[in-house]
């Protein structure tokens, strides 16, 4: 019997909880940091593999502005269906190595790093979720784990082409 795409991907991001509140999201790449890095901080790529194929939502709109101070505003929903906003602020990105935000849609909203270590021509992205209390790490561990294995599967897509 063969893998599914799932345990695939699965198998290549590893994610952890490396404390109460924190959360750690690894995964090597087969392209250079700067292309990784434009993936996320671009918003038409951004879009492309953000929302994990298998969701019942999409992303409805995508603002980005990723600079130190910048602000981002990203709303889910399906077609006809409420809208589900998560927004912030971008509190330090240094292109092609780092990009650190607010997830300011509630009080104790996650802070989020992300670096990028290129390596060979491949890049490490460390995915890094503190959030504000243990019982806030559950709730988005639980909604998270199998999803952002998807997502950098649909990344790895995006940056094949």
């Amino acid at each position: 019997m063969g893998l599914s795409m799932q345990d695939d991907a699965t198998s290549r991001t590893k994610v952890e909880r490396t404390s109460d509140v924190d959360m750690v999201v690894r995964r090597t790449f087969d392209a250079p940091a700067r292309l990784v890095f434009q993936a996320w901080s671009d918003a038409e790529l951004f879009r492309r593999w953000w929302v994990p194929a298998s969701a019942p939502i999409r992303l409805r709109h995508c603002e980005m502005e990723v600079r130190t101070g910048g602000s981002y505003r990203l709303e889910f929903g399906e077609d006809e269906g409420p809208v589900h906003a998560f927004f912030g602020r971008y509190v330090e990105v240094v292109p092609n190595e780092k990009i650190v935000w607010t997830n300011e849609e509630s009080d104790d909203g996650a802070l989020t790093t992300v670096t990028f270590e290129e390596a060979d021509g491949k890049t490490l992205v460390t995915y890094h979720d503190r959030h504000g209390s243990k019982e806030a790490l559950d709730a988005a561990f639980e909604d998270m784990e199998g999803g952002i294995a998807e997502q950098f599967d649909q990344l790895a897509a995006v940056l094949a082409e």
